[in-house]
């Protein structure tokens, strides 16, 4: 079926329709050619069992389509001199991209051992999804990409992400209909309200509707046009719709929807740069409707393949054993007509060439695709000029991500002609303590605005919006892409993008390795309202353990920081914004806390990720000390602190040592992180044998998980939070999970050798201190006095 509005026109003459037609069968047959041969490439002999891979392994019911999409950008990219960046969702369909890669050759010029020839060619096959070669997803390691895919629903997302502030950038987005039911790729629609079609560049969502994923018929498919047409309407879009499986139709249905497109893109970013027009614009999609498996086998033992599910990956899975199945593969392949597509040598015939893009305009070879090589350095600006004066240790106090907001507000104020640099968070900005950042930008918004309504801005820079998935989304394509950012979140809620991460850490972890991927700006988190300060949200916004499933991922790539207060913060905040290929996580506090560290001090503690305290500490240096109390967060180490000045008051001739842990990889062992410290470094802080009392930020059983091969591990006693929560006081959910003072004191009190006889007394007056905490709160609904009034006195 022609779907009226595409097919009216038909833009190809019939040399143009059939140029194109021997691209899509080249890629068509390159990406069969991958999942089944590692011999015969050509197919210059019959084709035998011992030219079939031992292990078949890919997707082929995807493949025809974007080899089909593919195609066709190349045609306009070519015919307008586009900057193009393709996101491929259906990055399972690793064999199209591949292919079309190959024939552009930015494949063999990236790997020059992969020629483009018959030998080359053979290489190429046999690397695919077999060991030692590359993955059967869109990867890495395949030039022009930027989006892995092989989890399903971040596409639309990261193209967004990378057409914010690109403005000369067209970003085609190819998604699954198996994607679009995913809750990421649905919440991806709304980005329309958020595009800026003077500042940003264009995004062509195309949905590839096949009708199936791996076992299931899929939703979008099977619903009438009516509604689907409803629902992308409703999402902001202006449809076009191409289908059906007669190729020349489909070529020219297609061609005229990628015009009609392209046109109307050019359309909206002109009124609304040359003419100021403001209104929010309907931009266009493509609906496209083809078979899946289309051009692979009708049937496969008397049971139907091509557009259905059986064609998902393997069509014809026993090419080796089964003499059938070998003829039915060698039909299929042959059915390309490869004579005509590649010459002699196995090189592409200029006709499969003919509408393929020059230089950096080739999808495989955009710049926008190695965002390191279109890289800029952020303009941090010196620390002097945000940090807290500190007289003395615990003097004064200050609310820290408040002071980063200052920091954050001149990198935009510095970036604001370049626009490289974008904060992304889910309505939490201003409740994070970042609005300073608003004397420098807006929140991006091109929906209605009314009166009431504050920092709405169509240029802006910060992005809210109440989806982590998006956020990260959108963060992951700018980063990728060659630009700076960073995402603020509630640290419970950040495990919404766990999956996410995980993906992108993968990522980086495999581009580090591949000489020709150049370096990318880090993904940096700032978690706050953390676990300790959710006086009113309570138990369901209280999990700190985003740290502990990030310090489980590639060490090469991740980094979790604590720090202790606001010139730590700072400090930590431009290690993070300046470096490249990391994760970095970064937990701190929104709430007033005290200032321990002048900025120099800041500095250098963070450059040793952790330290001793002299000034905390009572030990003389003339031997190991009594006890080592050690912490890691704001929390822990005020409420550290507090104990180690009880214990000065209480017990003088005890010998404490205060130990602060900012980089949480530097309790790892050397050759487990970068950070970690060899034995004889993290021995001489805690000691060999002394009882080492550790107050953490998340769950104790980490610094435990750090730790359990450190010699003095069997004297370690951690102290975190243990799932113990409620809308309570500051103190109190210290109290609940046996981080506060006075159980630090009781813990000094049972562990330190020949301490709990002489030091009874203190023991229960520490118990009883924590008796009347449970009695005052009742009744004032307020901290004791004492906790709310301490300040540092050492």
């Amino acid at each position: 079926m022609r779907d009226a509005e595409t097919a009216a026109a038909s833009p190809l003459d019939p040399a143009e329709v059939t140029r194109l037609d021997a691209h899509w069968r080249a890629a068509n047959y390159l990406s069969v050619g991958q999942i089944y041969l590692m011999a015969n490439p050509l197919l210059e002999e019959p084709l035998r069992p011992e030219h079939i891979k031992p292990r078949l392994l890919g997707h082929w019911g995807t493949s025809p389509g974007l080899n089909l999409v593919h195609t066709h950008l190349n045609r306009v990219i070519a015919a307008r001199d586009l900057a193009a960046l393709c996101v491929w969702g259906p990055g399972h369909g690793g064999p199209a991209v591949l292919a079309n890669s190959w024939l552009d050759g930015t494949y063999s010029q990236t790997y020059p051992d992969v020629s483009r020839d018959r030998a080359g060619m053979e290489r190429f096959f046999r690397q695919f999804s077999f060991p030692g070669g590359v993955p059967s997803h869109v990867a890495p390691e395949t030039p022009g990409s930027i989006h892995e895919g092989g989890e399903l629903g971040y596409s639309l997302a990261h193209a967004y992400g990378a057409a914010f502030d690109n403005p000369d950038l067209f970003v085609p987005c190819v998604i699954g209909d198996g994607e679009a039911e995913t809750g990421p790729l649905a919440a991806s629609w709304h980005t329309t309200k958020f595009l800026d079609p003077v500042h940003d560049g264009a995004v062509l969502p195309i949905l590839h509707l096949n009708g199936y994923k791996i076992a299931n018929p899929t939703v979008l498919a099977r619903i009438p046009q009516d509604e689907l047409d409803a629902l992308l309407r409703g999402y902001g879009h202006e449809p076009l719709y191409v289908s059906g499986d007669d190729p020349m139709a489909v070529h020219q249905d297609l061609a005229a929807a990628l015009d009609t497109s392209l046109d109307r893109i050019a359309a909206i970013q002109r009124r609304a740069r040359d003419e100021g027009v403001t209104e929010r614009p309907r931009w266009p999609m493509i609906v496209l409707r083809t078979p899946k498996g289309w051009t692979g086998p009708s049937d496969v033992d008397g049971l139907p393949v091509e557009g259905t599910w059986r064609a998902h990956q393997v069509p014809l899975s026993g090419v080796r054993d089964n003499a059938d199945h070998l003829r039915q593969l060698e039909t299929w392949l042959r059915s390309y007509r490869p004579a005509e597509l590649f010459d002699a040598t196995g090189a592409p015939r200029p006709d499969v060439l003919a509408c393929v893009p020059e230089g950096t305009r080739r999808l495989g070879a955009s710049p926008h695709a190695n965002g390191g090589l279109l890289l800029r350095d952020l303009p941090v600006p010196p620390l002097e000029r945000h940090a807290v004066l500190v007289d003395k240790p615990g003097s004064a106090v200050h609310e820290p991500t408040r002071v980063l907001g200052g920091l954050l507000e001149a990198v935009m104020e510095a970036t604001a002609e370049r626009r490289d640099f974008r904060v992304v968070g889910p309505d939490e900005t201003a409740s994070n303590r970042l609005q300073d950042v608003y004397e420098a930008t807006g929140k991006a918004w091109q929906a209605e605005i009314l009166g009431t309504d504050e920092h709405l801005s169509r240029d802006g820079r910060v992005m809210e919006v109440l989806s982590e998935h998006l956020c990260q989304g959108w963060l992951e394509g700018y980063l990728l892409t060659g630009r700076h950012g960073l995402f603020s979140s509630y640290e419970a809620f950040a495990h919404i993008v766990d999956s996410m991460v995980n993906q992108h850490i993968k990522w980086l972890k495999t581009s580090r390795q591949l000489p020709w991927r150049q370096p990318i700006a880090s993904l940096n988190y700032l978690l706050t309202s953390h676990v300790w300060r959710q006086d009113h949200n309570g138990f369901s916004h209280q999990d700190p353990g985003f740290v502990d499933h990030i310090l489980n991922k590639s060490p090469e790539v991740v980094r979790v920081y604590l720090p202790p207060d606001a010139n730590t913060l700072l400090s930590v905040a431009d290690h993070a914004l300046r470096s490249r290929d990391y994760v970095n996580v970064i937990v701190a506090g929104k709430q007033p806390s005290f200032d321990w560290l002048t900025l120099e001090q800041a500095r250098a503690h963070c450059a040793r990720g952790v330290g001793v305290w002299d000034w905390a500490g009572t030990e003389d240096g003339s031997g190991d000390p009594d006890v080592v109390l050690a912490c890691a967060g704001d929390v822990p180490t005020q409420e550290t602190l507090a104990a180690a000045d009880l214990l000065r008051r209480q017990l003088p001739e005890l010998a404490v040592r205060v130990v602060n842990v900012v980089d949480m990889a530097r309790l790892l062992p050397s050759g487990d992180h970068p950070h970690g410290m060899p034995d004889s470094e993290y021995d001489a802080l805690f000691t060999h044998d002394r009882p080492v009392i550790f107050a953490y930020h998340g769950y104790p059983w980490l610094i435990h998980r750090l730790t359990y091969r450190r010699t003095g591990h069997h004297q370690l006693h951690v102290r975190g939070y243990k799932e113990e929560g409620t809308t309570t006081t500051p103190f109190d959910m210290v109290v609940r999970n046996d981080l506060d003072r006075y159980r630090l004191v009781m813990d000094v009190i049972d562990r330190v050798p020949g301490l709990a006889v002489r030091a009874v007394a203190l023991r229960q007056e520490m118990a009883d201190a924590r008796t009347r905490h449970h009695a005052w709160i009742r009744e004032h609904g307020t901290d004791l006095p004492e906790v709310a009034d301490w300040s540092w006195t050492g």
